[in-house]
């Protein structure tokens, strides 16, 4: 197996950087680089000397590494990853390696970067490969990977294997920037999703039904969802989501905020109508510029429309009598 670099250490990127630590053959090695210091060094202190390098840039995680992943909050960011003149990715010499951004960003700097590489170094592989399941998914390896490449792309038998380490599953998307368009198209639905459960939750709960009793017709009926089932807007249903933690971790939603916009862009570029788009947008918006959710998970818009997170505490006050 080849030497693995990674670039960004942040609330996805730190859990899956980990996960190829554990599970690279112990003769390969893995190259890290992130603008925190402490972090960088508790995944080495986790993980091993032997197998994780401290790098001081992302130039010398590329000059180290074969394959390079990269993670990373915005377009911004990895346009500095990549292009920054002295200490970015193309810095270095990255002839006939292959470089993989697994940040969701908007298509046309992915495409820029893309580019950009092609040009200056044609024997190199650049590939999108967004992903989804969240901070819990990152931690258990069991990510969703979305590949901007055919199933027959040369480096694919590579790519399975190093995404794998990472992830459940992956699915090449059929060319460069489609792994992208997944992924947004992905983020658009379960936005919306997350919304129309914490809305319909919060009818629910105000009519007097037990929210553990709505949840559960959700989960046979057709409201079921993976958002519902493991990510429940609602304090108390899904002890691991971060609902249950004041809506600590998980994926903030400012980044939901983000993603939702880059995908209400891809439909304007294409022409495709959106009805709920808008609404949806203001939502992410407006909840971003909260005190009480903002730098909380995205499903914290059970919050933002004022559902009753004090729900268990009434029930059992109410069963007493």
């Amino acid at each position: 197996m080849e030497n693995v670099g990674f670039i960004g250490l942040g609330i996805m990127g730190y859990p899956m950087a980990a996960n190829l630590a554990k599970k690279l053959p112990h003769t390969s090695r893995l190259f890290i680089y992130d603008i925190s210091s402490d972090t960088l060094s508790q995944l080495q202190k986790e993980a091993g000397e032997t197998k994780v390098h401290i790098c001081m840039s992302s130039k010398e995680v590329a000059e180290k590494s074969n394959v390079l992943f990269t993670m990373v909050p915005e377009g911004a960011h990895v346009k500095a990853v990549y292009l920054q003149p002295d200490s970015g990715v193309l810095a270095a010499n990255i002839a006939n390696k292959i470089l993989v951004d697994c940040s969701t960003i908007d298509t046309a700097t992915s495409n820029l970067v893309r580019e950009e590489i092609k040009t200056r170094y044609p024997s190199a592989s650049f590939y999108d490969a967004p992903v989804s399941g969240g901070s819990l998914g990152a931690a258990n390896a069991s990510l969703t990977l979305m590949l901007g490449a055919s199933g027959n792309d040369p480096s694919i038998e590579i790519l399975k294997a190093l995404l794998g380490m990472m992830g459940k599953s992956i699915f090449p998307c059929g060319g460069p920037s489609l792994g992208l368009t997944a992924k947004l198209c992905n983020n658009y639905c379960s936005g919306i999703i997350a919304i129309a459960t914490a809305e319909a939750m919060n009818i629910g709960i105000k009519s007097g039904i037990d929210p553990r009793i709505l949840a559960t017709v959700f989960s046979t009926s057709t409201a079921q969802s993976t958002i519902s089932d493991k990510w429940n807007p609602v304090p108390g249903l899904c002890p691991a989501a971060p609902s249950s933690n004041d809506y600590q971790g998980g994926f903030k939603v400012q980044l939901m905020k983000k993603d939702f916009g880059l995908a209400i862009e891809a439909a304007d570029r294409i022409g495709a109508k959106l009805l709920l788009g808008d609404a949806g947008l203001k939502a992410y918006t407006d909840a971003s510029a909260d005190t009480k959710c903002r730098d909380r998970d995205s499903r914290v818009v059970f919050r933002f429309i004022g559902g009753d997170e004090q729900w268990e505490e009434k029930l059992k006050s109410e069963s007493k009598w």
